[in-house]
């Protein structure tokens, strides 16, 4: 009897890259034009349901204002989430201006300590997640590029851009589809 050959399942396997979008939209904190950190923080805790829908699925939330002691410097972790399908704890730091190459540095002193004291048996090594009012896409791939600590920087909005921005680069990403398209096509 010849058996039907079963079609592979498909993977549940996810990298943070897929896992974490970027950008966030937190319009729904309701923050106003000056705040600080420990605001768009309280915010965020206020509005967590929201904050998870936003971080997408899977995610778990551990704690806030998770402490590590260093030599005799304390240090605080803003948020610590579980991702379940990465098996892994993602630690959110918190930037109110733009990115830089020394918060990459904090997250990765926070990232080696997690994994040495809070990671549980048969989970992944923890993740960090900088998120900044603004990225600078070129600081950010070199301060990050090839760490031995998986560290993303995403960018948040606290308000959705206006209609016609959001149509022009519908369009402009439609474009740059189609060339690819065309470049693959030709490629062949």
């Amino acid at each position: 009897m010849l058996e039907k050959a079963q079609a592979p399942e498909p993977s549940d396997e996810v990298t943070p890259e897929e896992a974490i979008k970027d950008p966030f939209v937190l319009e729904f904190l309701d923050l106003k034009d000056e705040y600080s950190e420990s605001d768009m923080e309280e915010a965020l805790i206020q509005h967590l349901a929201d904050f998870l829908l936003e971080l997408g699925d899977d995610f778990a939330f551990v704690g806030r204002q998770r402490r590590l002691r260093l030599d005799d410097n304390w240090f605080r972790v803003d948020l610590v989430f579980f991702h379940r399908r990465l098996r892994c704890l993602l630690l959110a730091d918190l930037k109110i201006g733009k990115f830089s190459y020394a918060d990459a540095g904090q997250m990765h002193l926070y990232l080696n300590y997690a994994r040495e004291h809070w990671t549980k048996p048969g989970e992944n090594p923890p993740v960090g997640l900088i998120l900044c009012a603004e990225k600078g896409a070129a600081e950010a791939h070199y301060a990050l590029d090839n760490l031995p600590n998986k560290i993303l920087a995403a960018e948040y909005q606290t308000v959705l851009p206006d209609e016609k921005l959001i149509a022009s680069e519908l369009e402009r990403t439609r474009r740059e589809l189609e060339q690819r398209k065309l470049a693959a096509g030709s490629s062949e």
